[in-house]
Order: C-alpha cells, then structure tokens, then sequence
C-alpha cells in the first residue's frame, strides 16, 4: 500500500467491490479501502444503498486493489460483517465535515429526479446542523470483509505474471503458486 501511494496519482485505496444479491446477479462498483488488518478489509456505506441491500440478503463479498502504476492487484474474498458502532462513529468523525452532510442527504443508490433536488437536501442538512457536530447517521456503517483468499499478482514479460494464492486453513494460511 505505501508502494501504492507513492504511485498512483488518484486514490490508491480505490478498490472494486463485487456483492451478489438474492437474484444471484453479481454486482460491482469502485469504493474505497478505509482499513486494512489481520481482520480483514474495511470499506463504509449507507446500509440502505444497492451494496447495503446485496450485503444483507448475501453476506459475502470479494475484492480487488488494482495499482496499474505498479502493474500489481491483490484480490480477496470472504465473508462481511459489520464493524462495530465504535469503529462506525470514529471514521464518521474523521471525514470531511461536508462529506459528513452529504452522508445525511443522500439517500444512496435511490432514484433522484434532478441535482437540484439532492443540492437542496444538502443544504437543508447543512443548516440543520449548522456550525455543530454532525453525527453518524444510523443508516451508514463499515463492513470488514474476513479474507478466506487472497491472491498476489505481479505483471509479467509476455503475459507470464506471478501469481500466488493464500487460502486460510482454519487460522493459518497456505500459500500455492498458479499459472498466470
């Protein structure tokens, strides 16, 4: 990750997030990585969003981190589970005061007939809380995604990459080596 954010010139923590719903139609889209630890993978979102909805019907996800600048990924894939309200409430405060606003105004992946109409939940939001603290909405929380995969790739000379693949085996780790 250091590596990746010497690197790459936008949001190196940028990362697909792919989630299944009850349909079985995978669904993908870019968010951002905000922890990574023996745990797992962290990512936050409106609980009442498309992903938030896959999540609760699926509580499974995987993962990519791609680094075109280092021509690296790393994939992963396990189960999610909800990070504590601790947790929830810390990052909230540490946004932006104006991303923590457009927390409370969007109602995340729900139909929108215009800008102005999200433009105006924003404002109303703002002088709501005016100059004071804004909390955490209940509707927006973190997910830790519990790694039983992940897979190194490296980017090779004529297609020949390196990959290597660990599979947890209860609480340790087996590495295996795959053809690119």
């Amino acid at each position: 990750m250091a590596e990746a954010e010497a690197s790459e010139p936008n949001d190196p923590n940028a990362m697909a997030l792919a989630t299944t719903g009850a349909d079985g139609l995978p669904d993908v889209r870019v968010v951002l990585l905000k922890g990574v630890d023996a745990r797992g993978f962290v990512f936050y979102t409106n609980v009442d969003s498309a992903k938030g909805d896959e999540l609760r019907e699926n509580p499974q996800a995987a993962l990519v981190l791609h680094w075109k600048s280092l021509r690296r990924q790393i994939r992963a894939r396990g189960p999610v589970t909800p990070v504590t309200a601790e947790e929830a409430d810390a990052y909230f405060a540490s946004r932006a005061r104006d991303s923590r606003i457009g927390a409370h105004a969007s109602r995340q992946s729900r139909p929108l007939a215009d800008r102005a109409t999200l433009e105006q939940a924003v404002a109303a939001v703002a002088e709501r809380y005016g100059e004071g603290p804004v909390p955490r909405p209940e509707n927006w929380t973190g997910f830790r995604i519990a790694p039983v995969a992940i897979e190194f790739w490296q980017d090779g000379p004529f297609r020949l990459h390196d990959r290597v693949r660990f599979t947890r085996d209860g609480e340790a780790w087996r590495g295996a080596r795959l053809y690119p």
